[in-house]
């Protein structure tokens, strides 16, 4: 009969449904960690200088010093007591990278078109603090290659550890610099900011040397630094799944070291309330 819809039509309305709020914001999500995934794989030369930096401080600094700090003074050798604070090296550098960008994108203009996408704006940010996670993890994963040159074992259940703390680190260092950047208008504030500030963090993080060493004072600030907490699980990992390989003493609390599971969940909330914070801030109206 004219003007009759075929008997088909009423499915083709329903699947031609606009998707729902949930779906539009895990679609942006989505897009923006693959947008960082095409990053990497786009900019190897990029991502094969950042891998550099720690590989050349394990081998070179870790291999020369390996034979004037003694086996006795850290439980371990110095390569393998070195490995755990270059993953967080590892993992760091892109991690950060993803503040650098959320600025560069604002003042590029490309910040502005991802506003008029109908999605929530922090559903923004948690794509890309999701997408600067995944990456670092990424890097993370390729430094791991190096384990058997420090002398651990490639033991499943040790590299699935590392990985795991691996992303709780980047997860936390990733939304502390979203943070930042939603803070800052400049990129040259940016750069400046972390250059000031990355150094002594690593430094009190247990990266190059045990916390111990440090003065009293400086084990205070310890005790608040975020990649210390990263360091100190790599490496208690590494003593829980390699016999004879020894803790070094790094975070404590009233002169005993916190659990792992407590280390875990500090870093997975020190990035949930930078990223809740940066949220609410970028929420605001510019």
């Amino acid at each position: 009969m004219t003007g009759t819809l075929p008997p088909h039509a009423p499915e083709t309305v329903d699947d031609a449904r606009p998707p729902t709020r949930l779906r539009r914001e895990l679609r942006a999500i989505h897009a923006l960690v693959h947008r960082d995934l095409l990053r990497l794989a786009g900019q190897r030369t990029h991502t094969a200088l950042m891998l550099l930096h720690p590989m050349l401080y394990l081998l070179l600094l870790g291999g020369g010093l390996a034979a004037l700090v003694p086996r006795s003074q850290l439980g371990v050798g110095y390569q393998t007591f070195l490995f755990p604070g270059m993953l967080m090296m590892t993992v760091q550098a892109p991690a950060i990278m993803v503040g650098v960008r959320l600025i560069t994108d604002r003042e590029s203009g490309y910040l502005r078109e991802l506003l008029m996408a109908p999605v929530h704006r922090a559903t923004l940010l948690l794509g890309s603090c999701a997408g600067g996670t995944l990456v670092a993890t990424v890097q993370g994963a390729v430094m791991l290659s190096l384990a058997g040159v420090v002398g651990l074992p490639y033991d499943l259940v040790l590299l699935a550890l590392l990985l795991a703390a691996m992303v709780l680190a980047s997860f936390a260092v990733t939304a502390l610099a979203v943070a930042l950047a939603v803070s800052l208008r400049r990129a040259e504030t940016f750069h400046m900011f972390l250059g000031l500030v990355m150094t002594p963090l690593l430094f009190l993080s247990g990266c190059f040397f045990p916390l111990r060493a440090l003065p009293g004072w400086a084990r205070v600030l310890a005790d608040v630094n975020p990649l210390a907490y990263g360091v100190d699980l790599l490496r208690r990992c590494i003593a829980l799944r390699v016999p004879g390989q020894e803790a070094v003493r790094g975070i404590e609390w009233a002169g005993r070291p916190p659990s792992l599971a407590l280390e875990a969940a500090l870093l997975l909330a020190s990035g949930a309330l930078a990223l809740l914070w940066a949220a609410r801030r970028f929420s605001r109206p510019e």
